[in-house]
């Protein structure tokens, strides 16, 4: 017997990239049994737990932020300054109508649209895993504190925040990884240990 998972209605905002013009859905997510992880449109999305720059949730394979809420009932979803269509998936719309109070979608603002249902279980399983192999460092560095850190994942991460500055579009995410890069390496030299 298949297990069925919890669904619930939701609006989906892709930030990265963007300022709040990213592609926007109201769409029908799935929860894993554990409710850490969101099913939707063939994705998987983990809570970034407020280290986020602009987004809650990242795409786990991806890594790209995105904005994941409940659905608002006075349609004021996408944030005040942003712009852009919202798709809405078609199998939901008299559900998300009837939430709204609508007959019918506004279509200047909106469109109906379909996608994957297929679920990435197994393939979000596999990456899982093998972020747990020891050779892996997993995303979850980014969340401990400098002191709780080996000096190779120090160094790691020190790397990977090099990397992300140059590559960044924004100057706060800039911001925030020169802050978090220089925090590592006060925490190398607390450790008597010399970076370049």
């Amino acid at each position: 017997m298949k297990e069925t998972l919890r669904t619930e209605l939701k609006y989906i905002e892709l930030k990265s990239g963007f300022s709040d013009n990213g592609n926007a859905w109201i769409g029908l997510v799935s929860f894993s049994k554990s409710g850490k992880t969101i099913y939707f449109d063939g994705k998987a999305f983990q809570s970034l737990n407020g280290m986020g720059i602009s987004g809650n949730y990242f795409d786990l394979e991806s890594g790209d932020e995105y904005w994941i809420s409940g659905v608002k009932k006075d349609m004021s979803d996408r944030h005040k300054f942003g712009g852009g269509k919202i798709y809405v998936e078609k199998r939901i719309l008299s559900e998300y109508l009837q939430t709204i109070g609508k007959t019918e979608l506004p279509k200047a603002d909106y469109e109906l649209t379909e996608v994957q249902t297929e679920k990435p279980i197994e393939r979000i399983n596999e990456l899982e895993n093998e972020k747990t192999e020891p050779t892996e460092f997993g995303a979850d560095l980014y969340f401990k504190q400098p002191n709780e850190l080996s000096v190779n994942e120090i160094e790691h991460l020190i790397a990977e925040l090099i990397a992300d500055e140059k590559n960044v579009q924004y100057n706060k995410a800039r911001r925030t990884y020169k802050k978090k890069r220089i925090e590592l390496i006060a925490e190398l030299e607390k450790r008597g240990i010399k970076t370049v």
